[in-house]
């Protein structure tokens, strides 16, 4: 049985601003929002996602979530993923 994953924007460290738009506080709910999030970003959190979704367990970050960030590095975006029951 899969997970819902909700997806959330919770950063930026890059200088510049994100190509889709995205900003701190944006979220996504991966089953039916996720062709709205960056392609870049979603190759990058796609298999954590899917880890999350079938029971799996992520390493949590300093932040005590599970963080990752997109792959431009004039941008940097950094988003939290979380199970949603």
């Amino acid at each position: 049985m899969s997970r819902k994953v909700k997806i959330t924007c919770v950063d930026k460290l890059g200088p510049r601003g994100c190509h889709r738009g995205h900003k701190v506080g944006d979220s996504w709910d991966y089953d039916t929002e996720r062709g709205d999030l960056c392609p870049l970003a979603m190759h990058v959190l796609f298999p954590m996602i899917d880890i999350l979704r079938y029971g799996g367990e992520l390493p949590v970050s300093q932040a005590g979530d599970c963080r990752f960030c997109c792959p431009d590095v004039d941008v940097i975006n950094v988003f939290k993923l979380e199970k949603v029951d």
